[in-house]
C-alpha cells in the first residue's frame, strides 16, 4: 500500500510544498508516535501528551533549525525553504506564524523524503530528533 502511493504520486518535485507537508505530517506523526510507544506502554492520556510535545509546531521548528538544517543536502534544503516560504492559509492561534512556517518546511522535507522512497533517511533525520531527547 505504501508504495502504491509512491508510484501513483509521479515527481515529488512537482507537488506544491502544502501538499507535501499534508503527506509528511502523517509520516512524522506515526514515527513520533511509534517512538514513544517503542519507549513502554503507559495510559493513553500519557502517550497522546507524549506525542503533542513533538508534533507540536514549536518544536518542529526548533528541532528543523537547530538539530537538522546543519545536516541537510542542498536538495532537502531546498525543499524545507519551499516548505517554509508556503502561502498557508491561517496560522493556529496558539503558534507563531514563525513557528508555523518552520513546521510547514520539516513537514514539507518528510512528505518528500516519504514520497522519494528515502526511508533510510526519514530515519536517520528522526534519530537526531529524539538522540538527546530535549524537547
Amino acid at each position: 500500500m505504501l508504495e502504491m502511493l509512491q508510484e501513483q504520486s509521479g515527481d515529488p518535485n512537482l507537488l506544491s510544498p502544502l501538499t507535501l507537508a499534508f503527506i509528511g505530517d502523517g509520516v512524522y506523526e506515526l514515527l513520533v508516535r511509534q517512538y514513544i510507544v517503542g519507549k513502554g506502554n503507559c495510559p493513553v492520556k500519557k502517550l497522546h501528551e507524549k506525542t503533542v510535545d513533538y508534533v507540536r509546531c514549536e518544536t518542529q521548528s526548533r528541532v528543523l533549525s537547530q538539530k537538522l538544517f546543519p545536516v541537510l543536502t542542498e536538495e532537502e534544503k531546498a525543499v524545507c525553504l519551499r516548505g517554509r516560504n508556503a502561502h498557508v492559509g491561517h496560522v493556529p492561534k496558539n503558534a507563531s506564524v514563525a513557528d508555523y512556517h518552520g513546521a510547514t518546511a520539516l513537514e514539507a522535507l518528510f512528505g518528500w523524503l516519504y514520497l522519494c522512497g528515502r526511508q533510510n533517511r526519514i530515519g536517520e533525520l528522526f534519530s537526531l530528533i529524539v538522540e538527546e531527547e530535549t524537547l
